[in-house]
């Protein structure tokens, strides 16, 4: 159940904090008090596309945050199977809209996408309006509805799980099944371009490699001038003046006076050490060089084709050659995909007749099941609407089995509606009128309820246009419904308002030059009061005070 709203710079909403109780809940209130911004409030905590038009005047945001708890077992496995876990068994949702059009939602403190507000946003509370009779518009939001009625959302998803297994392979068959002339130009285009990158014989890294032999075939003059200087400093040079032959020639010396100085011993064995390293280094810088600089121009004439043969591909085929060799892979797959594709087809199309058949039946046991589902429903949504003052109204949720197969298996699903007796029974999305529209959205309501396992339900102003005796039933039938779950309900009626558990008043004053809502919870004489003032005239009379005490007493009996 919904435990607490807080809202800061909705409309006229400075900021405004509502503990709701179990049970029925109204909020009454003026035109213009400030209603419509709790229902706006919710609106931004259940995903819904808010506009920056609600931002209060002069504020840089809008922010709503919401408290739930006595969530039940069912709700909190799903709410966990989506990575949502209760802390102290609550649930804390809040949302910031800044002017600039971002907004920030949060869950328990964690940053969470608008996606998975509006999947939270479902388990906890739904919100019914004049607007939300929409739904009964959508030919696919009866099949949803009546599966909730029947308990068949396990059986239509084992059903969908077939269609999607369906679907793919008729998409793997379709890709095949291309036109012969495209296969056979798509064959042509991939054997060229294999054969393209083969004729090359490409290496990983060999781009490179060219790279720098060219920078150094360049330089190469240079390199041998100080190579060979190098060479001849550590062992080549004159005698006498390489290092290696002055290590050896120190190392000798010193070897002869070891005995009478023992500690030279050990400087002599290191400086013999010393000249076999150089010599070792000298080995690898005369390596350096390059002897055949009268081939230079030749080798470098070499590279360049090379570079240019690997230039050439990189502006077909990728940006280096290993992302070329990967787009030749991926070729030799495809064309290898379409040689193949004969046998493939066959294998589809063998699966295909077997998913079909399956698909079929799991729709068909579906369709028989929903037939059953329809007809209590149905019976159930009549009762409701003949309490609700449509006792002629004959209502069918019909079921068609087409056999046409979709995601949501092979039926036909429409809410048949004859408002008079003698009438043929229509389609509800060309008949019903405003005020009908309210209460088939009521009763159907009612009905599901029952199933959907939401533990808030919140209705906006489904009085309108409804009489009073009918809100009376209206209001006994939203009474009725708070046993299973929470019910809030925004109302301009003092027949529904006086059947409330907890009633609130929504206002409106100056404050500073600026309207501001304040949220007050009646009871005693401060209840009568405001259920006279919707009762209405200019001026509340001692027989409007005495008529809300009434429809008080009324509820308590």
């Amino acid at each position: 159940m919904l435990k607490n709203l807080h809202i800061e710079n909705i409309a006229v909403v400075k900021c405004a904090d509502i503990d709701f109780e179990r049970g029925f809940s109204v909020l009454t209130g003026e035109t213009g008090a400030g209603k419509s911004v709790i229902i706006d409030g919710l609106s931004m905590l259940l995903g819904a596309r808010v506009s920056t038009d609600v931002i209060r005047n002069g504020e840089s945001y809008a922010y709503s945050e919401a408290t739930f708890e006595a969530l039940s077992d069912n709700v909190a496995e799903r709410l966990s199977a989506l990575g949502v876990e209760l802390e102290d068994g609550e649930l804390i949702i809040s949302c910031k809209l800044t002017s600039d059009g971002k907004s920030t939602v949060r869950i328990n403190g964690r940053a969470v996408t608008k996606t998975a507000l509006r999947e939270i946003g479902k388990l906890l509370i739904s919100i019914h309006g004049q607007n939300d009779s929409r739904v009964l518009f959508e030919k696919n939001a009866y099949v949803l509805m009546t599966d909730s009625f029947g308990d068949l959302d396990e059986d239509r998803a084992k059903y969908a799980e077939i269609f999607r297994e369906l679907t793919s392979y008729k998409k793997k068959l379709a890709e095949i099944n291309t036109d012969e002339a495209e296969k056979e130009r798509l064959r042509d285009m991939l054997e060229y371009q294999i054969k393209d990158i083969d004729a090359k014989k490409l290496r990983d890294g060999e781009e490179e490699a060219l790279e720098a032999e060219k920078i150094r075939l360049g330089s190469i003059e240079k390199i041998n001038k100080h190579v060979d200087f190098a060479y001849r400093a550590l062992r080549g040079g004159e005698k006498g003046a390489s290092a290696s032959y002055l290590l050896t020639r120190a190392s000798d010396a010193l070897g002869k006076i070891s005995d009478v100085l023992p500690e030279v011993v050990e400087i002599a064995e290191k400086l013999t050490d010393m000249s076999y390293e150089v010599s070792d280094l000298a080995d690898r810088v005369g390596a350096l060089g390059d002897d055949e600089v009268g081939n230079i121009d030749d080798r470098l004439d070499k590279i360049e084709t090379r570079l240019e043969a690997i230039s050439s591909l990189k502006r077909k085929y990728g940006k280096d050659i290993k992302t070329i060799l990967e787009f030749r892979e991926k070729a030799a797959e495809r064309l290898d995909a379409i040689e193949e594709a004969d046998e493939r087809a066959a294998e589809y199309e063998k699966k295909i007749v077997e998913l079909e058949k399956s698909a079929a039946a799991s729709a068909k046991a579906l369709s028989e099941k929903r037939g059953a589902a329809a007809e209590v429903a149905s019976e159930k949504i009549m009762e409701v609407l003949a309490y609700l003052d449509m006792p002629k109204v004959t209502f069918k949720i019909n079921v068609e089995h087409t056999g046409e197969l979709t995601a949501l298996g092979g039926d036909e699903i429409d809410f048949l509606v004859a408002t008079n007796p003698g009438e043929p029974m229509q389609s509800m999305r060309e008949i019903a009128s405003g005020g009908e529209m309210a209460r088939i959205m009521l009763a159907v309501k009612c009905v599901l309820n029952e199933k959907d396992g939401v533990g808030c339900a919140v209705y906006d102003e489904i009085d309108t246009g409804i009489s009073g005796k009918t809100s009376r039933k209206i209001g006994v039938k939203l009474h009725d419904i708070a046993k299973q779950v929470q019910v809030i309900c925004v109302t301009h009626s003092a027949q529904i308002a006086t059947l409330a558990d907890n009633h609130y008043l929504i206002s409106k004053k100056e404050v500073d030059g600026r309207a501001q809502t304040s949220i007050t919870l009646l009871d005693g004489e401060a209840r009568v009061e405001e259920a006279a003032r919707i009762l209405g005239g200019i001026n509340i009379t001692d027989a409007q005070r005495q008529a809300a005490r009434d429809m008080l007493a009324d509820r308590n009996q």
